[in-house]
């Protein structure tokens, strides 16, 4: 799998945009219109397929996966009542109807919430457990079903790695959960189906960010470096483009490269904080991420100021820049004056939140298992020093 694995990598290096087919396990596809091989795809599963699908996608689209499906010869059973104000208890809902059915495998349709429930009801499914016990770390089996994810704003940090983060619905705070191995049977990115684009600029910064943290990872490598400062890369082009219209194809390529890579390496505490925030109040990831970044970054500086000159460079403020932290810094400054540019809010301070209500929030994110591969100490005072940055 090690050469496939490259021979793809080096696909991916090319200049021009262009659809992918990464050839390994899981099986991932990307580009334009890729949704219409969703029953080629899935039909390796079996003939009867559960959709979880998110509630705010338009029927049509959703109809139009079924058609593929039904076409491929298999049954689709929808179930499209996930909600961003959904619990993950939804999962529980899912499984029932998956298993009064007798699915064989569900596939995740929408954005992150519902990518979120439908890989927790692909784990629960066959252990026939409750969501609530796999919250609470029961141990899971190598059973399973198939997982096949078509996201429709993008993946993030946790995409291909074998932990996940979830709101507990019972206090609402984020926790860990274990992801067998292989849960993931393809994924399937559709760049005509990423709708937040022009919603909400503020998750290519999140993107950026969840990038930049792997990058400057203390379980870096030579691959995750060669993944993600291509997803930087990516990003930066984006970025530097100000308010003009987003090229998703360059995003959808830049997601995967930047989740593949965190894989690789490690995501970092500002994707847990982000997740915690997110978890517990009303704001939506992206903007708990935007917001944070600027911090993050500046931690970044002080901890890996080389790797953080390569970002500065990819951004193009390095300009005349005496030395590495010099060059470093800039970053710092490039990531400002983009936020300006899209006119994203460096603060949450419309929301008012207070220091008080965040702190278990950040105390939960600073003690997830993944924290510690930041590649600065994650202090309770680092921490609440970031948090007053940003109400």
């Amino acid at each position: 799998m090690g050469s496939d694995r490259s021979r793809a990598i080096g696909r991916l290096f090319c200049e021009r945009t262009m659809d992918i087919s990464f050839k390994f396990d899981p099986e991932v596809v990307i580009g334009a219109d890729t949704l219409s091989l969703a029953g080629t795809i899935c039909s390796r599963y079996g003939d009867r397929i559960m959709i979880a699908a998110d509630h705010s996608l338009d029927m049509q689209t959703v109809q139009r996966l079924k058609d593929i499906l039904n076409d491929a010869r298999i049954e689709a059973i929808v179930f499209d009542g996930i909600e961003e104000s959904s619990g993950t208890e939804m999962a529980d809902n899912i499984v029932e109807l998956c298993c009064a059915a007798h699915c064989t495998a569900i596939v995740g349709f929408g954005g992150r919430k519902t990518q979120i429930i439908a890989r927790m009801a692909a784990i629960i499914a066959s252990m026939r457990i409750s969501s609530f016990e796999l919250l609470d770390g029961r141990s899971i089996l190598n059973k399973f079903l198939p997982f096949i994810a078509i996201p429709t704003t993008g993946l993030d940090a946790f995409s291909f790695t074998d932990y996940f983060l979830a709101a507990d619905p019972r206090d609402r705070l984020v926790k860990l959960v274990k992801s067998p191995g292989k849960l993931y049977a393809a994924v399937i990115i559709d760049s005509t189906l990423y709708r937040s684009l022009s919603e909400d600029n503020s998750v290519i910064f999140e993107g950026f960010s969840s990038a930049l943290e792997a990058y400057c990872s203390s379980k870096a490598s030579f691959l995750s470096d060669s993944l993600l400062e291509r997803a930087l890369n990516f990003y930066a082009k984006l970025l530097i483009k100000g308010g003009e219209e987003i090229d998703v194809d360059t995003f959808a390529q830049a997601g995967f490269l930047a989740s593949l890579g965190s894989a690789v390496s490690s995501p970092g505490v500002g994707a847990a904080l982000s997740f915690a925030i997110n978890a517990r109040f009303p704001v939506s990831k992206q903007l708990c991420s935007a917001a944070l970044l600027p911090s993050i970054a500046e931690q970044l500086v002080a901890a890996r100021p080389e790797k953080m000159a390569r970002a500065a460079s990819f951004l193009g403020n390095t300009g005349q820049a005496a030395t590495v932290a010099d060059a470093a810094n800039s970053a710092v400054d490039g990531i400002r004056r983009c936020m300006e540019a899209f006119n994203i809010q460096p603060n949450l301070k419309e929301y008012s939140l207070s220091l008080d209500k965040l702190t278990a929030a950040a105390e939960a994110a600073r003690n997830l298992e993944f924290v510690p591969t930041s590649p600065w100490t994650v202090s309770e005072e680092a921490v609440f020093d970031i948090l007053k940055n940003i109400i």
